[in-house]
């Protein structure tokens, strides 16, 4: 079973035709995001672009969204996020804008409406944070990156 949790959503004036964020299937757990652009744009292999998508939410307290890629768009022309995930935290009012990049070899164009993104929304805890002399011993300690073999 699934919480839900209400999020409110808010079309910019200049792209009411652009769909809602929406799940594909009964099981995702991202919404597609859509390109809120009025041209094309085309991204060269190794382009950063700030694509916009038309709009701007209110996350209860205790929430954040995440920004993430689409697998089969970062698949099958490379495109990726370069801050993945990119999140948004609940006082966040501005418009939610992807940071594209083309990590493939060709040149990739985007289209409006075209779903560029999904966004995750999840629960946030909140960190104490308490400083100390001595850290709690693990079997791991202080193995790093390929400390468990391949």
């Amino acid at each position: 079973m699934t919480d839900t949790v209400i999020v409110k959503v808010k079309r910019s004036d200049s792209h009411p035709d652009l769909s809602l964020p929406s799940y594909q299937s009964d099981g995702s757990s991202g919404l597609d995001l859509q390109a809120a652009i009025t041209e094309e744009i085309t991204l060269q292999p190794g382009d950063i672009r700030l694509i916009p998508t038309g709009l701007s939410i209110s996350l209860p307290k205790g929430y954040e969204a995440q920004i993430r890629p689409r697998s089969g768009l970062a698949l099958q022309h490379g495109l990726g996020l370069v801050n993945s995930p990119g999140t948004i935290d609940s006082d966040y009012r501005g418009e939610i804008r992807v940071i594209a990049i083309n990590w493939g070899k060709e040149p990739l164009t985007i289209k409006r409406g075209e779903r560029i993104a999904q966004i995750i929304i999840s629960r946030v805890s909140r960190a104490i944070i308490e400083e100390v002399q001595e850290l709690d011993p693990t079997e791991r300690g202080e193995g790093g990156f390929g400390h468990s073999g391949v």
